[in-house]
């Protein structure tokens, strides 16, 4: 039997002392330490043991966790005599923003001021002490949840200064989840307000800081340096693409299969790796995320764990709100397939809607895609950016944003499975009955907001282009915008199996009454465009008979629909 698996424990000394089921990473302190880097941001998808390996970082220098060996005995870091010397010697200051998931600016930032007050809290026994100047024992006094600016993007720098002069030693400075609050400010509309506020607070802390030996920031993203590190020369940034610590975070293949051999699951090898293998960080493969594992060794089950511990709120509005173009890289995607983009590792918020390249970087960042390979720089003509290679991570990933697009549609439920019964019956009445209360309920949730539905109505096509996907990639090849005889088609279901089932050619248009009277005369139009380019030729060439290709004209007017 192997050790008792415990879920979601991210203090160190609690899994280490009640001998809970842990896999060492303690040899990402030696090489932390020895790397000599001023400040670190190390970014990792949610999920990857960073609040568990901070927890690690902190006890092991801690001077609160002084005279601890016992935490870290038969450990790798404990093998080094001159790590044993220092281990409990360090003030440290340990914060997170993990739980700053805030709708407004003024609760956020109230939020992050009684972190702070939190922290000044636990070290009121510097209030008694010689090292405290009245100035000092002032400002002290001056922290609290409803501080000003000036305090509170002074609170770690003073904090700082204050425990070094206790101790006669700089500090470490731990900070977890810093970009958390950035990614509700920006779904929520105050991305400027929290850049201003928190760019002065990393200033102090992290930069103009002379009591500070060594830092650590932790986060899924990293923030353009222009929104928030403009001052901090001193950071050393290591993603998802970097090599340092490629192994610190996550499972590799081989402490899997041996937690799985520990756990009597060794026959479980292949699917585990079916599910969830797949994320690779700098040159390092085969990594696995420690949550899914977990939760596996626990439960015996397969099932998205990783996927489903978040609303994806975010991710789901990018793609969801996305052009066209968007929307048909990632039917690639889900359809097991690749694309090929640019990568920019700094995610620039506010750039993201309708930003192919920095949705792409984003849900890299995030672990939802896979870099499969990178053009070197000699493969890269002058003044181009190199191109990724990129693919959905595991099974898992897959299987959690086909859940996503069904909940998209979840509040039409019946009506769509309507549809598409309908559709797959040819039954063109009943297919505009369905459709049309599919479109009044759905519509307006595929927008941006920012024009009318009807203005845009190809975000509402491809949308439910995604849909069709998870309920009919069984028994059709879904592809959308392709070139087929003299044009682009918009959709074509291309039957798999085209003695049970017609192949299905859609063409979208927009209702112009500049060129058309009527919804009928648009139906019209589509139809003839599809006549016209000869959208079938490709299909029959691939041994389709023409007598089982099916021709509809989709004419759209606000959130009215005509099928013809």
């Amino acid at each position: 039997m192997g050790r008792n698996v415990a879920i979601g424990i991210q203090s160190f000394s609690e899994i280490i002392e009640k001998k809970y089921f842990y896999v060492d990473k303690t040899s990402f302190i030696k090489e932390w330490w020895d790397s000599g880097d001023s400040v670190t941001l190390i970014t990792r998808p949610r999920r990857f043991g960073k609040t568990l390996n901070m927890s690690m970082v902190e006890q092991f220098f801690s001077l609160d966790y002084a005279n601890r060996g016992d935490l870290f005995e038969g450990l790798s870091i404990w093998k080094e005599k001159e790590y044993r010397e220092i281990q409990g010697t360090y003030p440290v200051i340990s914060l997170s923003f993990a739980n700053i998931k805030e709708k407004n600016y003024e609760i956020t930032r109230k939020k992050i001021c009684q972190i702070l007050t939190d922290l000044y809290a636990d070290y009121t026994f510097l209030m008694k002490s010689d090292v405290m100047e009245a100035s000092d024992r002032e400002f002290f006094h001056r922290i609290s949840p409803d501080m000003g600016d000036v305090e509170a993007t002074l609170a770690l720098h003073n904090l700082s200064k204050y425990l070094s002069r206790y101790y006669g030693k700089k500090v470490i400075i731990l900070l977890d989840e810093y970009d958390t609050p950035m990614q509700e400010a920006y779904a929520d509309g105050y991305w400027d307000e929290l850049v201003v506020f928190t760019r002065s607070l990393f200033n102090s802390t992290f930069k103009t800081n002379p009591w500070l030996d060594r830092a650590i920031m932790t986060g899924i993203t990293r923030v353009s340096k222009e929104s928030i590190f403009s001052d901090l020369n001193n950071l050393e940034v290591v993603s998802t693409t970097s090599n340092k610590y490629a192994t610190s975070f996550g499972f590799t293949e081989e402490e899997v299969f041996e937690a799985l051999e520990e756990c009597e699951l060794s026959g479980e090898k292949k699917e585990v790796k079916r599910w969830y293998d797949g994320f690779i960080f700098g040159k390092q493969k085969d990594i696995y995320n420690p949550w899914s594992i977990l939760n596996f060794l626990d439960k015996k089950d397969y099932r998205t764990y990783w996927a489903n511990t978040s609303s994806n709120s975010l991710v789901g509005k990018l793609l969801r709100e996305g052009d066209r173009r968007i929307k048909e890289q990632f039917e690639i995607l889900l359809d097991g397939g690749v694309i090929e983009s640019p990568i920019d590792e700094q995610i620039v918020y506010n750039q993201l809607r309708g930003n192919e390249r920095a949705i792409w970087s984003l849900l890299l960042a995030s672990g939802y895609l896979k870099v499969l390979r990178f053009e070197s720089i000699i493969e890269v003509p002058d003044g181009t950016n190199p191109k990724y290679t990129l693919a959905l991570t595991n099974r898992e990933v897959r299987l959690m944003f086909q859940n996503m697009i069904r909940d998209w549609f979840m509040d039409v439920e019946g009506d769509y499975n309507d549809f598409i019964k309908a559709l797959l019956l040819g039954n063109k009445k009943v297919m505009n009955r369905y459709m049309n209360r599919i479109a009044l309920n759905v519509f307006s949730y595929f927008d941006t907001g920012k024009r009318p539905s009807g203005e845009e109505p190809e975000r509402f096509y491809h949308g439910f282009v995604l849909g069709l996907i998870v309920d009919l990639q069984s028994r059709y090849v879904i592809t959308s915008n392709r070139e087929s005889g003299f044009g682009r088609y918009d959709v074509v279901l291309a039957a798999k199996n085209p003695q049970k089932d017609d192949t299905i050619i859609m063409e979208f248009k927009v209702h112009d009454p500049d060129d058309e009277d009527t919804l009928e005369d648009t139906v019209a139009s589509a139809l003839a465009q599809i006549e016209e380019k000869q959208y079938e030729v490709d299909l029959v060439a691939r041994g389709i008979p023409a007598e089982r290709i099916r021709k509809y004209g989709f004419a759209f007017e606000g959130k009215k629909v005509l099928i013809g």
